[in-house]
């Protein structure tokens, strides 16, 4: 290539490569630009945020409102339930065969426990195992008193030591059980239900409401207060209902004739119940309110669920 032309290219090379340097130039600057009215901006945001913040946090601090302390107690998980399983499936076994389904499985929640060794005559096994009382003796630490009845009418209680952790995810039988004395009879208080209601409109009522609920003879509508919702027995348990005495807490109950409109009463009715297999005694907690000359059923508070089904 001549000597002029190679001038010539250099000569041409020079604008671009000057062009694209100032250009870079430009960039940079814009960016630089950019990065300063970003931190500028940013003082402004936070000292909004400063100032919209601060208002909230002196009412806080300054509120003469009481605030209600909110207490979270963890609570630790019973192992009645594990404590029964066990005692049943112990008494069941016995060490002449340790290789038996109950014995396995007693075992397995308490390896340190020796199995029984009942005699060929002695008391056959229990009807029915049932946790009377749990108590816990310490973090982790519990003492469940078991029931075991037997055909016979007799009755065994048994304390058992566990351990049980806090999330109840594991339990374990940390000694052998104990026979223990069972819990004696607690002082019944008097009952609030001091008055006598005789044959009438209330005693009425109450009879034929609870026949309606327990046999279906009737509609259990029909005895309700406005706004009751009440299911009868399903299916009906009994094929009578008799009512043997009535009590009442307030004397109002006891009048001959049904009071004003809006007038409450609370009662407890003993009746006999009767179907295929015999007499039953039962008891019933109702509320009844006057309406119109008649006595209408507005709660019941005892006997049997609210929403029916046979118990």
């Amino acid at each position: 290539m001549s000597p002029g032309k190679q001038a010539s290219e250099r000569e041409a090379a020079a604008p671009m490569a000057a062009g694209a340097r100032l250009e870079a130039m430009r960039r940079r600057v814009r960016l630089s630009r950019l990065a300063v009215w970003t931190v500028i901006a940013a003082g402004p945001i936070a000292l909004g945020i400063a100032v919209t913040s601060t208002p909230t946090t002196v009412e806080a601090a300054t509120s003469s409102r009481p605030t209600a302390a909110v207490h979270t107690t963890a609570q630790a998980a019973d192992p009645a339930g594990y404590a029964q399983m066990f005692v049943n499936a112990w008494l069941r076994s016995s060490a002449d065969d340790a290789a038996s389904a109950q014995a396995r499985l007693a075992q397995s929640m308490a390896p340190d426990v020796d199995l029984p060794d009942p005699a060929a005559d002695a008391r056959s096994t229990p009807a029915s195992v049932t946790v009377v009382r749990s108590a816990q003796r310490a973090d982790g630490a519990w003492s469940v008193t078991v029931a075991a009845q037997y055909a016979d009418g007799a009755v065994r209680y048994y304390a058992v030591p566990l351990a049980a952790d806090r999330a109840g995810d594991s339990f374990a039988v940390t000694g052998a059980p104990g026979v223990v004395a069972g819990p004696v009879r607690a002082a019944v208080p008097k009952s609030s239900y001091g008055v006598s209601v005789p044959e009438g409109d209330l005693s009425a009522a109450v009879g034929e409401f609870l026949a309606a609920y327990l046999t279906g003879a009737g509609e259990v509508d029909r005895y309700l207060a406005p706004g009751v919702s009440l299911s009868p027995v399903f299916p009906a348990p009994y094929t009578a209902v008799t009512v043997q005495q009535v009590s009442a807490v307030e004397e109002t109950a006891a009048s001959d004739q049904v009071p004003a409109d809006g007038t409450n009463v609370r009662v407890v009715a003993q009746v006999e119940a009767r179907d295929n297999g015999g007499r039953w005694p039962l008891a019933y907690e109702l509320a009844l309110t006057a309406r119109s000359g008649r006595w209408e059923v507005s709660a019941l508070a005892s006997g049997t669920a609210l929403d029916g089904g046979a118990r």
